[in-house]
């Protein structure tokens, strides 16, 4: 068997998120489907395995993923042989072949998320899906001063959504960014960590806008970080301004 990491771009509009469910479009079962399809339908079929999941109508820019197949092709040929199958919104970037101990979500050192925010007055209609609209003003000193209270290693439980199956809630983020997009009139975050739990990136972006606009005060993240509640961070941003940016395999691996 050979093992093949791929690197690919999907737009989650049209997508019930990653993850395989049953009835529903996946980005899971569409790269399945086609990863078959090149190995001729074996029985059992070959699992395409990803990085972790993503919601429905969140993107990526460099998703990751992995599967073992029975023939050999080189790296430009699996990559043609999978974007010529596969609908217009997943595009392969990338196709490699890799020693079997690669695993897309246990080889994982960190992973980045942007979420983008238009500060339109009303809704763009040709941006209603690949960001979420706020139209009130920002005080982004503000949002990065208690984006600071986040960075670090901490127990986020006030942080994810029910429904959540980690065994811990606990993760370290390494960084945030918060950066006005002049030209388009967004705002950018971007987080980097070393993984994220379900919602967790929404629910932090409500948050800070939050703090942005004057509706809590800048020295909240602590908190409610310390009442590990829920209920407490209230709000979660929507799903179409999230894009998983990076998924980093070490020093070691080449930058996807």
């Amino acid at each position: 068997m050979y093992r093949y990491k791929i690197t690919f771009a999907y737009d989650g509009t049209n997508f019930s998120g990653f993850q395989i469910q049953p009835n529903k479009r996946t980005v899971e079962q569409t790269l399945k489907n086609a990863v078959n399809k090149i190995a001729k339908h074996p029985n059992p079929a070959i699992p395409v395995i990803g990085s972790g999941r993503t919601d429905a109508g969140v993107h990526a820019l460099n998703q990751v993923a992995h599967f073992d197949i029975p023939y050999h092709l080189s790296n430009e040929s699996m990559r043609k042989a999978l974007n010529s199958i596969l609908p217009l919104d997943i595009l392969i970037k990338k196709a490699e072949l890799v020693d079997n101990d690669f695993h897309a979500r246990y080889s994982a050192h960190r992973k980045t998320y942007r979420y983008r925010v238009d500060q339109g007055e009303f809704v763009n209609p040709f941006k209603r899906n690949y960001t979420s609209h706020f139209k009130y003003s920002l005080n982004l000193e503000k949002m990065r001063k208690a984006a600071n209270d986040l960075v670090g290693t901490h127990d986020f439980t006030s942080f994810v959504a029910s429904g959540s199956q980690a065994k811990s809630n606990v993760r370290t983020i390494e960084s945030i960014t918060i950066k006005r997009d002049e030209l388009r009139n967004e705002v950018v975050f971007d987080f980097t960590g070393n993984g994220f739990l379900y919602n967790q990136v929404r629910i932090m972006v409500a948050f800070l806008l939050e703090i942005g606009s004057n509706q809590r005060p800048v020295d909240d993240v602590s908190r409610v970080l310390e009442a590990k509640d829920r209920t407490l961070a209230r709000m979660t941003a929507p799903a179409s301004g999230l894009y998983l940016v990076n998924v980093d395999y070490g020093t070691n691996d080449e930058k996807d």
